[in-house]
């Protein structure tokens, strides 16, 4: 068995994290009580990584269009971004459901950036069993 830094981006097709990081984005604002341009701004980054999942070429991919090493770097980037600058940039203070939102989203998504080869194309075989080319 590989350490988890050495899974196979294949693995990673199968779990759809992706899927999962737009549902939360989605249903965040109503869990976590966030309203007015903080939510706009969860919703905003539901419909891109929607967006950037639907053309990354990969077996969730529908256009493929995105590299997949370039999706990894986009998920690095916002990760950090969550996690580092988004409460300061939304205003939320230590505590606020915003900031735990935010912070947890950015730690979540740098997690499965860390278990993802990004630098591996997914497998051809993973992506005829889905039914895609």
């Amino acid at each position: 068995m590989k350490p988890p830094s050495q899974l196979p981006s294949s693995t990673r097709n199968g779990t759809t994290p992706d899927l999962v990081t737009v549902v939360v984005f989605l249903l965040a604002p109503f869990f976590f009580g966030l309203g007015g341009y903080v939510a706009v701004v969860a919703w905003g980054l539901a419909v891109i990584h929607l967006l950037m999942t639907l053309l990354t070429r990969f077996p969730l991919g529908l256009v493929k269009l995105i590299p997949f090493p370039i999706h990894g770097a986009v998920e690095l980037v916002v990760g950090v971004v969550l996690v580092l600058a988004m409460p300061r940039m939304l205003g939320a203070g230590p505590g606020s459901p915003a900031r735990t939102f935010f912070v947890g989203a950015g730690v979540a998504i740098l997690v499965v950036w860390l278990l993802t080869r990004y630098r591996e194309s997914p497998s051809i075989s993973a992506e005829a069993s889905s039914g895609r080319s």
